[in-house]
């Protein structure tokens, strides 16, 4: 979204993508990990992020559309439905864990300027290079490869720790929401991200987009 300090965030992603694997994300990290043979399957508790009135979609989102528009991935479908959550059992979570490291290791960062000539523009990152969008994208269209449902997985803005805008994917579960984010190969709560969160898609239309009221989880991640 923005030119080199999200060049350099990009960067930095890159580097810690490649330290880490699907394996470690889960030996290593208590809050995520899988528990022990003979455990219940357990992960950090989150919450339901909160919406409120309408709100206009991004113009990157409005342009991927109409970039988009005879895709055969249809993106951007019209198709109203009702509102679903992820059962998040441990399934669902390897998918989700496997998927957001995936993605965040194959794609090479670049910013919309380095790689289009344009301050911002949504792709699917076919040619293997994009920003935060673009991963977001990527990892919405392969969590419905897997079946996970469309409803439950939102593009989302927020401002991120330095203030700047910024695109991660909320997948809504049954046990509160979760963020998959190019800048983190830990999934998180969203409530521990330390993020502003300003708007998203709702559940029932990826067109229709929703405000957060820019809810500062800073205010929470003090608490912890």
């Amino acid at each position: 979204m923005n030119g080199n300090s999200k060049a350099s965030k990009a960067w930095g992603l890159a580097v810690s993508a490649v330290a880490l694997t699907v394996a470690s994300l889960w030996m290593t990290t208590p809050a995520l990990a899988e528990m022990p043979s003979g455990s219940a399957f357990k992960i950090a508790s989150s919450t339901q992020a909160g919406t409120s009135n309408e709100t206009s979609p991004p113009v990157g989102w409005t342009q991927f559309c109409r970039d988009f528009a005879t895709d055969a991935r249809k993106p951007c479908t019209k198709q109203i439905l009702p509102a679903v959550d992820v059962k998040l059992d441990q399934a669902a979570w390897r998918e989700m864990v496997r998927i957001n490291a995936a993605v965040n290791r194959e794609i090479e960062p670049m910013t919309d300027i380095e790689h289009w000539g344009v301050i911002d523009r949504w792709d699917f990152a076919d040619d293997g290079k994009g920003d935060c969008e673009d991963y977001v994208l990527v990892k919405r269209e392969r969590l419905m490869k897997v079946g996970f449902p469309r409803q439950a997985l939102l593009v989302t803005v927020v401002r991120d720790l330095e203030g700047e805008g910024h695109a991660v994917l909320t997948v809504k579960t049954d046990k509160g929401d979760y963020i998959l984010d190019n800048m983190n190969s830990v999934i998180k709560p969203w409530t521990a991200t330390g993020y502003k969160f300003v708007k998203r898609q709702s559940q029932e239309s990826p067109n229709v987009w929703v405000s957060l009221g820019s809810v500062d989880t800073a205010i929470y991640t003090s608490r912890n």
